[in-house]
């Protein structure tokens, strides 16, 4: 048997903001923007993508599961971009660490690596 990775599930209070929010921040394009569900990916045929879902209650403790991401040249670039497009910066005690923790528009955490030593 062979799996092959679909997308990840983020709940939402608003699926489509945040959808548009997250296919803007990466560049992603949206494959599928009903008002329940709201799907972006790299490609239209290329997975894994996130599909973000309404659920009824607010977040309210921190994310088990997050994104982290790592730029190819300029960690702070990305960072400043991030929050250009809204993004807040989260203080989950990395302090003197080679990522930053950013919060998404609905507070969902997520990491903005270090560029990759060669």
């Amino acid at each position: 048997m062979t799996l092959e990775w679909e997308q990840v599930i983020v709940d939402a209070a608003d699926p489509a903001a945040l959808g548009r929010w997250w296919a803007e921040a990466l560049d992603w394009v949206v494959v599928d923007d009903s008002p329940e569900e709201y799907e972006i990916r790299p490609t239209p045929d290329q997975v894994p993508g996130l599909l973000f879902v309404r659920v009824p209650e607010a977040k309210s403790v921190k994310n088990r599961l997050h994104l982290d991401f790592r730029p190819d040249e300029d960690h702070q670039a990305e960072v400043d971009r991030f929050l250009a497009l809204g993004a807040r910066h989260a203080d989950m005690g990395q302090d003197g660490q080679s990522w930053t923790t950013l919060l998404d528009p609905e507070g969902n955490e997520f990491c903005v690596l270090g560029v990759r030593k060669s």
